[in-house]
């Protein structure tokens, strides 16, 4: 890190950091105001450009193009390698600066703080130039926007009419059992939100966004939709409860407005569209109704304790009211089981939808100012005064009321009169005949509006109730549509994009609102909320198992990303409430548990379907990778048998588009068996290579992606083709998931390419078997190289002499191979491979025995669908006078590896002269490459053939006739036999290093698979086995 000397400009306002054309006109050493002057420093007098404040603020008084750490650098971030705002590159480092307008760096801000911070409150958006200013939109803190709003949806009319009968039926001490199981499960949930929302900057969409940020889209958009939908019709639940209040007392009055039913669903509908006007006139005015909504109920639960310690009338004694009695509070400590319902955890079931309701400061993230610390510090708040609450009211309504009582004046009786019985008996009250008739109105067990009987001033538990539910459905009709919005914008299903938009400087999901409103009239039309209660409940369980199962899941994957600012949490107890929020969801109601399972896989099943475009890092991608590594570095210990063989395949693709068929060859007999790397060298100077290779590397992966070709694709930049394949060789794969076989594509035009791209070819081959490779060629009729069809440059890898005039790659058409994106998204090229077969034959000339790859390879094509209905042939060769032997040997081998392949050929010609006019042809193919040195001595012949490697001396042709011979002989048998074939399969001679000149042995290729219409595989094992008959 050099330093640069400090310019000296006029005053000037400075944003913090050297441009890069300040910086080239210090280093070119231009005139005028970029002049540096001596003496410049942070600490000099003169004013400067880059002095004061801003150059000593970014760089602690050190002039240099870095810069030091600060918030906007890592804002917005996303990828691994995604340029951040305001950091120098690398290449701005590391490189030699060249002016490039299109990176002028822009100044980020104005940072007046030392630190380099932005200040408390700013968004990560900033203001532009003479651009009029955005209002700012309305924030909570943690008490308005989250812990009232919790408290609110958490209470409920269970509060005010249920809780009071749970005492009477459990007891006291199993009713508070009750409550700490339920609360405990909300706890460790509550634990897990915060955990999760901690871990980095949460954003509008409440619940959906924490479980899709962590577990992925897959679990985040089903459970996102459900609990939308769970929420709106909440609404309409909460609204019903309200109106039946509303209706009973009219009912009490006798001023019924049409009859029960319909009354509920008028009144139903104009409290929602009063509730809709409140949330369509902006959070600030929701926020305004919900404290006003808490003072409500404050006030309702404050005016039942003071009723609690008002010494009792005659009227309340007589319905069971007897303030607070040790004896009450004693016998209502046990429990007193009564009805189908009277069970430990059918009132579990009653009441633990009470202690739900902690994800509605969660819901409205986007509208806090901080959700980071709003979400953990308001839900465990809220949680934890609730809490209170349920376990005082039943503390001290079971030591007031007594379980039964008449309710008539006229049971009034002497203290210890004969034949009365019951614990009232003792206060002067005689209840034994409706107790023991089962007939009493009054009392804990019977009465159900004991905590306005209780009260000081019984219309404020009423409006209690009314605040509950309107609170309720309030949070409900807020959190659908904030939920939904981000659902929507995230396009993990089709057709609800439309309601993503949003309004305002909040921006206000309205359409979402309007979806909300309309489905909430739909369910208080119905009148009749019994049947979807329980699946409703039941969403938000699913909801309350998959945050927890988020916070287990992303800290045992030990991703280094899983960094939450709140510790107080525990994978394990998120697990264990995970388990046991889907064992309250059976608990519950067992066939609306089935339901919500079933929904939420059906919606899972179609994004796991649709495979959506994001990368939210989610802990799924953390765990993929633990059981990638954690496998990887298991096979390291297991040693290799040849039962587990498979053919693992280095692939010489170059761009792997431009070959598709090659690709797809291997991509059908490796798929979901073994592993495939396409390889591709990149020749030139690095410094003009690499930027090609990183742009290029995603492309090329989701063009195999997009073709549905389970393979790897990595590219190296080397000097020349060879030597980059070495490196492959070398370095490809990981542990035991190295390559073992090189397939590549056969050098149609070694007779007129370069005679050193024609040695390097050859020497790749040497190469693979000198690191015990297997090595497969293929050819094809029509030629492997599509790129001329493609428009797009031809990356130099084996067909790179092709062109001679592009021996090191031409610059790519615009729009082409240069842009990953088009790439991935060009027309695919169809092959043979990606067609059926149907009843041809796949033939396979096991000409020498390589270990059995030759058999291998057509094996596992022969399993795949396409290539089913193919059959296989085995061609080997034989003696005329032993034919039948050699048959049944080759037969009964093939049968102990239980291969399927039944029908075997010997070919006992296959020694005979070949045609004469086959031979000229062969000879003429060789002629250019021929030494013609009249047979002189070895030294002589090494000294004409200085320079030129692949030239054939006279001794050499002489030497190697029978085999050159045997080529051409093969070329006429696998055109008499396997014209019409479908595949044709054959163990290729191989070339003595040193011996056999790279001419030659391309003769020897090209005479053996010429003329040939089905494409041809040159197959040659390592002469280790790949096959065995054996058990162990």
């Amino acid at each position: 890190m050099a330093e640069l000397p400090i310019p000296d400009l006029p005053p000037a306002r400075c944003s913090g950091r050297f441009t890069i054309s300040t910086l080239l006109g210090v280093e070119e050493g231009s005139r005028g105001p970029y002049t540096p002057t001596e003496g410049s420093s942070c600490d000099s007098v003169q004013p400067t450009h880059l002095s004061s404040s801003t150059l000593c603020t970014r760089t602690f008084g050190y002039n240099t193009v870095d810069e030091v750490p600060a918030y906007d650098h890592y804002a917005n971030s996303k990828g691994v390698g995604d340029p951040r705002k305001g950091r120098p590159s690398l290449a701005d480092l590391h490189s030699i600066l060249k002016p490039d307008p299109g990176r002028l760096h822009t100044p980020v801000s104005d940072l007046q703080q030392s630190n380099g911070l932005p200040e408390a409150g700013l968004e990560e958006a900033e203001g532009e130039p003479g651009r009029d200013s955005v209002p700012e939109p309305v924030r909570f803190g943690w008490v308005k926007g989250v812990m009232i709003r919790c408290m609110l949806n958490i209470w409920g009319v269970i509060l005010y009419l249920r809780l009071p009968w749970i005492t009477a039926q459990a007891g006291i001490a199993l009713t508070w059992l009750i409550i700490l199981m339920s609360v405990t499960v909300t706890t460790i949930t509550g634990l897990s939100i915060s955990a999760i929302s901690t871990n980095g900057k949460v954003k509008s969409g409440g619940t959906y966004f924490l479980i899709s940020r962590s577990l992925g889209p897959e679990l985040g958009g089903s459970i996102g939709l459900i609990f939308a939908f769970a929420n709106a019709v909440a609404v309409a639940m909460h609204t019903v409860g309200f109106a039946e209040t509303v209706r009973d007392l009219l009912q009490e009055h006798n001023s019924l407005i049409v009859d029960p039913t319909n009354d509920i669903r008028i009144i139903g509908v104009i409290t929602v569209t009063v509730l809709l006007g409140i949330s369509l006139a902006g959070m600030e005015w929701e926020a305004k109704a919900q404290i006003l909504f808490f003072l409500v109920i404050l006030v309702s639960f404050i005016n039942y304790l003071v009723g609690t310690v008002i010494p009792a009338t005659a009227e309340k004694q007589a319905k069971g009211f007897f303030s607070y009695r040790a004896d009450i509070f004693a016998q209502n400590f046990v429990p007193n089981w009564r009805g189908p319902e009277g069970s430990f955890f059918g009132l579990f079931s009653i009441f633990f939808p009470s202690a739900t309701g902690i994800l509605a400061g969660a819901n409205i993230s986007g509208d806090l100012k901080d959700p980071a610390v709003a979400i953990p510090k308001g839900t465990l708040m809220a949680i934890f005064w609730t809490t209170v609450s349920y376990l005082v009211l039943s503390a001290t309504i079971g030591a007031c009321v007594v379980r039964d009582a008449s309710g008539s004046l006229n049971d009034s009786v002497a203290v210890g009169s004969p034949g009365c019985e019951g614990l009232a008996c003792s206060f002067g009250w005689n209840f034994t005949a409706c107790s023991q008739q089962q007939s009493c109105r009054y009392g804990l067990s019977n009465y159900y509006q004991s905590m306005s009987m209780v009260s000081g001033f019984g219309p404020l538990i009423t409006a209690g109730i009314f605040g509950a539910t309107l609170s309720s459905a309030l949070a409900c009709l807020v959190s659908a549509p904030k939920v939904f919005q981000c659902l929507c914008k995230d396009q993990l299903y089709p057709l609800i994009g439309f309601f993503g938009k949003g309004y305002g400087r909040n921006s206000e999901p309205i359409r979402g609102y309007m979806l909300t409103y309309v489905i909430a009239i739909g369910f208080i039309l119905i009148a009749e909320l019994n049947a979807i209660a329980p699946i409703i409940s039941n969403f938000f369980l699913c909801s309350y198992a998959l945050i927890n199962f988020s916070c287990f899941h992303a800290s045992v994957t030990n991703s280094p990303g899983w960094r939450p600012s709140f510790r107080y949490y525990s994978k394990w107890a998120a697990l264990f409430g995970a388990a046991v929020s889907v064992v309250i969801m059976f608990l519950l109601t067992w066939w609306a548990a089935l339901i919500a399972f079933g929904i939420v896989i059906f919606l899972l099943g179609y994004v796991l379907y649709k495979k959506p475009d994001v990368n939210w890092g989610s802990s799924m991608q953390a765990s993929s990778y633990n059981m990638a590594l954690n496998y990887s570095v298991g096979l390291s210990e297991v040693d290799e048998h040849i039962k587990n063989y498979r053919p693992q395949c280095l692939v010489l693709t170059g761009p792997p588009n431009f070959r598709p068929a090659l690709v797809d060859f291997v991509g059908t007999f490796t798929k979901n068996l073994s592993l495939m790397l396409c390889g591709n060298v990149l020749i030139g100077p690095r410094k003009q290579k690499m930027p090609e290779s990183r742009l290029m590397a995603d492309g090329h992966t989701k063009w195999l992606m997009k073709r549905k070709i389970k393979a790897f694709y990595t590219d190296v930049v080397a000097e020349d083709l060879r030597s980059g394949v070495q490196m492959l060789i070398q370095a490809a794969g990981l542990g035991k998931m190295r390559p073992n076989i090189l397939v590549l594509g056969y050098k149609r035009n070694w007779r007129t390419a370069s005679p050193q791209s024609l040695e390097d070819y050859v020497g790749i081959l040497h190469d693979a078997f000198d690191f015990k490779y297997g090595v497969c060629l293929m050819r094809m009729k029509e030629g492997l190289n599509v790129s001329r069809v493609l428009q797009a440059h031809v990356d130099p890898t084996f067909e790179a002499a092709e062109h001679p005039k592009n021996g090191t790659g031409s610059k790519a058409a615009p729009g082409t191979a240069a842009d990953p994106t088009a790439l991935a998204s060009e027309q695919q090229a169809s092959t043979v491979f990606q067609s059926k077969q149907g009843k041809k034959t796949i033939d396979i000339y096991w000409l020498f025995d390589d270990g059995g790859l030759t058999l291998l390879i057509p094996y596992l094509l022969g399993r795949k669908k396409r290539w089913g209905k193919c059959k296989i042939r085995v061609f080997v060769g034989g003696q005329i006078n032993r034919m039948d032997e050699e048959r049944k040997a080759i037969v009964s081998l093939l049968s102990k590896f239980r291969l399927g392949f039944h029908e075997v050929h010997i070919l006992p010609d296959i020694n005979q002269k070949p045609r004469p006019e086959h031979i000229k042809r062969f000879d003429e193919l060789i002629a250019p490459f021929r030494l013609n040195d009249g047979f002189k001595d070895e030294a002589t012949v090494n000294e004409m053939r200085q320079g030129c490697p692949w030239k054939i001396s006279d001794e050499e042709i002489d030497k190697n006739r029978a085999k050159s011979l045997r080529q051409v002989r093969l070329n006429e048998i696998l055109l008499d036999y396997s014209r019409d074939a479908a595949l044709i399969a054959i163990t290729p001679p191989i070339g003595r290093k040193g011996r056999c000149p790279s001419s030659l042995y391309m003769a020897w290729l090209e005479t053996l698979s010429q003329d040939l219409r089905p494409p041809i595989i040159l197959t040659r094992g390592n002469q280790e086995n790949v096959l065995t008959f054996y058990c162990q």
